[in-house]
């Protein structure tokens, strides 16, 4: 639940071509892969990487192997079928033999792209079905035309009847087609696709976990975290992911390289963090895995640092299942500076932030933060990935251990880079004053934003005794979401962010104020569909905070939509009183959180974060397909390669930026495909 994605005005600012010079100024990083659809790759540059030393690259390289062998996991999570899909897909783009300039062969190729991108059939960020560009009699003959020994038949199974099978997912309409369904008054479960449940309703799910929670515990485990819940002979019971349970064979490749990485540990405090993981995938015990967690906040000295595992809810239509993903990365020591500045002052955050003493934390513990340089990203971050992350999730081991935050310098870095110039600024923002803005504080001020979000925002604040953490179900992700984005907005304008030197002069926090309201009220709109409403949780926050505030202020027009030259712009008339309504906002939404009001959580949410008005919406879609930008973007991650000496052993690891999107992607599922098609 505790995941930074791009906000701002970067959350749509996309490029065109950029090629930037190296810090020698003799050679040119080029950032940009390719785009398609509503899509766009880009690369990310490791620098620092050549100067770690060979322990630390010999670490790296084998928790990038771990991260890189769990990717089936994520796909079948995402939906039964998209194994089976995916390899269909591939084999046929492999193989055609017809022509490949055909317009259904094109559209095609942009499909299993998005497959790629989307880990599935189903889009990354708004969770709806996609609608093939090609036929279904086109691509039954192609199967036919491929070998049939290299499709996913299962034994005894005709071609035929696996496209019978698989066809209605594909390109039925009606047939899974949300991912996460997250509309009100619906059956969550029983309407999402995604691959957490077989069987069972959203009243059996929560009764099944409602009967296992005891309110009283003061240390309860995330249940229902790393299982399947399905019903069988009438009876609903969990398959739990771990060695020689479901997922057992991608987990076992996981858990061959984790044990590499242990050789090459740091220090003892990172050996046994690591072999607590190993010791989680094996037991699939969810008491090892806050064991684990506990033990990873408190692993601050190593410079490599890697999240591996079962992490983030936004999949699950109960927010309680994780997606599998990781991230390993290493600390970039002259940024780290900043976030260290915010953590050493949590606990003044905490005792003036704007909510009701009740609901504040008498001793912030365990707050670390750090700027970190990613290496490689997979499952639930790639390729689109966070620009922020804040863990563990669990209530209780933040109040008592603490969190790690971190902010991803290089990832941060690349798309500011990469928005330079793209016409996005000219055409949406109202004036050369908040340009101006934009240009002289943006990147610094989305930066802080982050480093707040996640280093203090989600950290901040408790629960009230007995409170369930999962009290507000599917609304959960949005209000944290909205929680921790509202603590940085509050806090961005004070005066100790001066006097800490995080902040040049009282001016600086107006362009992120207006980046966020110009795309909470607006130019997020161009990730949605005509007719469609706001499903995603990041999207759903940012929405709900800018249109509460819209209306609040609406009085003292605090903020205006208003019309320039036939167009609709933000326009940000008292900055003060913006903060203000912040403040009175976030001191709403920590009481939903702390009392577990899930009626006040409902209405807040369906009132602010889900309908949008078309005609705006019309308007903006026009305006911003003028700009041929896409607005989902995404990573090509570099390759390592060890080198060994004549004795077969590792003398180096190179990183290397050349491979391509679609050679990348059809390496990894020929190198890293470890699951049977369908996982029963």
């Amino acid at each position: 639940m505790n995941k930074q994605i791009l906000i701002g005005i970067m959350g749509v600012m996309m490029l065109n071509a950029c090629q930037v010079e190296n810090n020698e100024g003799t050679e040119s990083f080029d950032y940009t892969v390719e785009q398609f659809a509503d899509l766009q790759l880009l690369r990310y540059k490791v620098p620092g990487f050549d100067e770690l030393s060979l322990q630390q690259k010999k670490l790296v390289y084998y928790l990038s192997e771990a991260a890189l062998h769990g990717r089936d996991i994520l796909f079948d999570q995402n939906g039964k079928y998209n194994l089976t899909i995916r390899k269909m897909l591939e084999t046929v783009y492999m193989d055609y033999s017809g022509n490949r300039s055909d317009a259904d062969f094109v559209n095609l190729e942009i499909y299993l792209k998005r497959v790629w991108f989307s880990n599935g059939i189903h889009h990354h960020y708004a969770a709806d079905k996609f609608v093939p560009g090609f036929s279904s009699e086109f691509f039954r003959k192609a199967l036919q035309s491929v070998d049939v020994n290299k499709l996913p038949l299962s034994e005894g199974q005709t071609l035929d009847e696996l496209c019978d099978e698989v066809f209605p997912i594909i390109f039925n309409p009606e047939v899974m087609s949300k991912r996460v369904n997250q509309s009100d008054g619906e059956d969550l479960v029983l309407t999402s696709a995604s691959n957490y449940y077989r069987g069972v309703t959203q009243a059996e799910a929560e009764e099944f976990y409602n009967k296992m929670k005891n309110p009283n515990d003061s240390m309860p485990v995330m249940f229902g975290m790393n299982s399947r819940l399905v019903k069988e002979n009438g009876v609903v019971q969990e398959k739990v992911w771990k060695s020689g349970g479901l997922y057992g064979q991608a987990i076992d490749k996981i858990v061959y390289w984790l044990e590499k990485a242990e050789e090459v540990a740091e220090n003892a405090s990172q050996k046994s963090v690591i072999q607590k993981m190993i010791q989680f995938y094996r037991d699939g015990d969810l008491k090892t895995f806050d064991e684990y967690a506990i033990l990873w906040v408190k692993d601050l000295d190593a410079r490599v640092d890697f999240v591996n595992g079962f992490t983030e809810s936004y999949g699950d239509p109960l927010g309680m299942k994780a997606s599998w993903e990781s991230i390993v990365n290493f600390k970039d020591l002259e940024t780290t500076k900043r976030t260290e500045i915010i953590s050493a002052n949590a606990q003044w955050f905490e005792d003036h932030s704007p909510v009701d003493k009740r609901f504040k934390k008498e001793e912030v513990k365990g707050v670390s933060a750090k700027v970190i340089t990613a290496a490689i990203i997979a499952g639930d971050l790639y390729p689109a990935t966070a620009i922020g992350i804040n863990l563990p999730n669990s209530n209780w081991i933040r109040s008592v251990h603490g969190s790690k935050s971190v902010t991803i310098g290089n990832f941060t870095d690349a798309y500011n880079k990469a928005a330079r110039g793209n016409g996005f600024t000219d055409e949406f923002v109202y004036s050369e004053q908040e340009k101006n803005y934009l240009d002289k504080y943006g990147d610094l001020t989305g930066d802080l934003h982050t480093d707040l979000h996640e280093c203090l925002g989600h950290g901040s604040g408790q629960l009230l005794p007995g409170v369930d953490p999962d009290a507000l179900k599917a609304y959960g992700s949005t209000i944290e979401e909205a929680r921790a984005d509202l603590f940085g907005l509050y806090y961005l304008p004070d005066a100790k962010m001066q006097e800490l030197g995080l902040t040049p002069d009282s001016d600086a926090y107006k362009a992120e104020y207006y980046s966020f309201m110009m795309n909470g009220l607006m130019t997020q709109l161009v990730r949605i569909e005509l007719g469609q409403n706001v499903e995603e949780a990041h999207m759903r926050n940012r929405q709900l905070i800018a249109k509460w505030a819209f209306e609040k202020g609406a009085p003292e027009k605090v903020t205006e939509l208003v019309k320039k030259d036939g167009k609709t712009y933000v326009k940000i008339n008292d900055y003060e009183k913006l903060r203000q309504l912040f403040g009175q906002l976030l001191n709403e939404i920590q009481r939903i959180k702390s009392e577990g009001d899930f009626e006040a959580a409902r209405q807040l949410v369906e009132t602010y974060a889900v309908k949008i008005d078309p005609a705006l919406h019309t308007e903006v879609l026009a305006r911003y397909k003028k700009l041929n930008l896409a607005p989902y973007k995404g990573f090509v991650n570099p390759v390592y390669t060890p080198v060994k000496d004549a004795k077969g052993k590792i003398s180096d690891v190179k990183v290397s930026y050349e491979e391509g999107y679609a050679e990348q992607m059809l390496r990894y599922s020929k190198d890293y495909a470890n699951l049977p098609y369908i996982n029963e």
